[in-house]
């Protein structure tokens, strides 16, 4: 099953601290999980002035329970609370997001 997954930053005055401390750790488990074809795509959310403001994933696992137990519960900005908010959506992608999914290596 394919998920559209938005994590929404803090506001307060030490969000942008809390992402730094976490982002190393976040960029080495998401090389994993593209590796192990996870992750289709991922990027950040940006506000009207673009700043980010938050982050996305699309991600393929057999159900939501899976995802958030094998990536979600142990995802560094979850964890070191950087995501406030996360949202969690089913999607169907495209044929053409599932033809270039299904050549990269699984």
């Amino acid at each position: 099953m394919h998920f559209l997954v938005l994590g929404f930053d803090g506001t307060d005055g030490q969000a942008a601290e809390r992402r730094a401390a976490a982002r190393q750790e976040h960029l080495e488990g998401s090389k994993c999980r593209y590796a192990s074809g996870e992750w289709f795509d991922s990027g950040a959310i940006l506000d009207g002035e673009g700043s980010m403001i938050g982050s996305f994933v699309v991600c393929e696992y057999p159900s939501r329970d899976v995802m958030k137990r094998e990536w979600l519960d142990r995802e560094p900005y979850v964890l070191g609370d950087v995501w406030q908010r996360v949202e969690i959506h089913p999607v169907a992608l495209s044929p053409r997001a599932l033809s270039r999914s299904s050549s990269r290596e699984r």
